[in-house]
């Protein structure tokens, strides 16, 4: 009832793995954001790449996706790989923006309000 996703191991321990309130609402289409991001990971072949996926508002859409990846990486090369994937075009965002870290909260887990307010800052400049 906690809005946590997660998965029991075999021992028993939890684990949550994202939330079910992480979803981007794309011209009508429920998109989930922890999808984008296991796409954007499997098509880069990097299943430790460290990103987060960010719905921002779209005038035309509703939402739009937007991608906040850490490290040396060109976000241009990233996008045309995607492109040609061919996965679901849902699936790809809009646009991707590069940092030296994705903002985490002190449990190490992912800080989504501090990435929103970084992705805002770098789509400002």
């Amino acid at each position: 009832k906690t809005g946590d996703k997660g998965h029991l191991d075999r021992d028993g321990f939890l684990s949550i793995v994202d939330r079910y309130s992480r979803f981007a609402k794309l011209g009508g289409e429920m998109v989930s954001l922890g999808a984008v991001e296991q796409t954007l990971r499997h098509v880069l072949a990097e299943p430790e790449l460290e990103l987060v996926a960010i719905n921002l508002p779209d005038p035309k859409k509703g939402e739009r996706v937007v991608v906040l990846i850490a490290g040396e990486i060109d976000a241009n090369a990233v996008q045309k790989q995607v492109l040609a994937a061919g996965i679901n075009p849902l699936m790809i965002p809009s646009e991707i923006y590069l940092t030296d870290a994705v903002p985490k909260l002190g449990s190490g887990k992912t800080d989504y309000a501090a990435a929103r307010k970084l992705v805002l800052e770098l789509s400002a400049a």
